[in-house]
């Protein structure tokens, strides 16, 4: 095995918020620093404009809605699409059903993501892909 540096900061400055297991959290959370999810947190989660900060969604926690955070490690489960501005790290037994838009992503086996993966600079901002429905055109000939 080799021996590498993550990438990813252990903490950011500032104050760490625990969501612990057993916990439910319905609606949406803004936050600078830390933020550890252990529960379950039902809304969107989004770090603070120009705040450092890092969100870790632990085994067993679990996120339903979209995720805006420079930094974020998932070992949990995210229903819902995550932009992550600078890094993001999938550990095993993470599982994603949504869109992934990134800048530095770090992927291990037995990590899942149903939905697509989108690469963007730090310094560009991060938009949501529009949905086209297309419409069959059916040949009567």
């Amino acid at each position: 095995m080799r021996n590498k540096q993550s990438q990813m900061p252990s903490a950011s400055s500032g104050n760490t918020t625990l969501i612990s297991a057993g916990t439910t959290v319905t609606g949406d959370i803004s936050f600078s620093g830390n933020l550890d999810v252990e529960g379950k947190v039902v809304g969107s989660i989004s770090a603070e404009p120009g705040a450092s900060a890092m969100l870790r969604v632990v085994a067993g926690g679990s996120v339903e809605g979209e995720i805006r955070v420079p930094s974020a490690s998932i070992s949990g489960s995210v229903k819902g699409n995550i932009y992550s501005a600078e890094n993001l790290e999938l550990t095993k037994g993470a599982v994603v059903a949504g869109d992934v838009f990134y800048n530095l992503i770090e992927m291990s086996m037995g990590s899942k993501i149903d939905g697509n993966l989108k690469h963007s600079t730090a310094s560009a901002k991060v938009e949501p892909i529009s949905s086209v429905t297309a419409t069959p055109s059916v040949d009567k000939a």
